[in-house]
């Protein structure tokens, strides 16, 4: 049976965050405000908690959740190392709605599907999450919906979409945007040998609460340019725009 609390009461906002630690250092998953949409979170390393994330939503292994941290110290922990064009982002949007793509930190020991050697990395902007990121440590987070459902703005959105698969549902309202954070692609910009010949480009593979004009205000031709749109099909064709594969699962 799933535990609810109303983190807008001060005793409930306390219990609330102890059985929410509690039930992470358990294996268990759940339900947290952010800054942008609602989030199911288990721990990162836990791998057998990742796996149970991935099935509350209905989604696979290559749909690898995302991970929040607390600072800017956990994402340098996490990653291979941090470009200087992405620590410029990070000092201009963390906290904030901006989740970044990079190399994930080869020693670490975690499973969180298959992510080709990379991470998706954000520090939300809420000090509720923050301060429970501080205690658990780096969380895996999606969006707190059914995979093809929207992305759940309420405690109560995510409670009826998700049930008694999460533990603890933390309700602190409505979000404040109801808008998911924007991910870019930076893992271009590590360059992975001398005679490497990838082009380092950053590329938006969901635009969202940092806008793609925002982004280049910081990193300007470094961004990849905006894709083409995809041109009329003929009477009677098919549409030749593909649908957009990250357009769920990021808090």
């Amino acid at each position: 049976m799933s535990s609810v609390f109303d983190c807008r009461d001060e005793a409930q906002l306390l219990a609330g965050m102890r059985h929410a630690r509690q039930a992470i250092a358990r294996g268990e998953l759940i339900v947290l405000p952010t800054d942008t949409v609602y989030g199911v979170a288990a721990d990162a390393f836990a791998p057998a908690a990742v796996r149970r994330l991935l099935e509350v939503k209905g989604r696979g292994r290559s749909q690898p959740p995302p991970v929040l941290v607390a600072n800017q110290s956990a994402l340098a922990a996490l990653v291979q190392s941090i470009p200087e064009p992405v620590q410029r982002l990070v000092d201009e949007f963390w906290p904030g709605g901006l989740t970044i793509v990079l190399p994930a930190q080869p020693s670490l020991s975690w499973d969180l599907g298959d992510t080709l050697g990379t991470v998706a990395v954000r520090m939300p902007d809420l000090r509720l999450a923050l301060e429970l990121l501080e205690e658990t440590g780096p969380l895996a987070v999606s969006s707190a919906n059914l995979t093809g459902k929207a992305a759940a703005v309420s405690a109560a959105d995510a409670q009826r979409m998700l049930k008694d698969g999460v533990s603890v549902y933390l309700d602190a309202g409505f979000s404040e945007t109801g808008i998911a954070s924007t991910i870019i692609d930076a893992t271009s910009l590590v360059r992975r040998g001398p005679d490497d010949p990838t082009e380092p480009r950053v590329r938006i593979l969901r635009e969202g609460a940092i806008s793609r004009q925002q982004l280049e205000s910081i990193i300007g031709d470094l961004l990849e340019p905006a894709p083409e749109l995809a041109p009329e099909p003929e009477r009677g064709g098919e549409s030749l725009a593909e649908p957009d594969p990250s357009s769920d699962g990021t808090a």
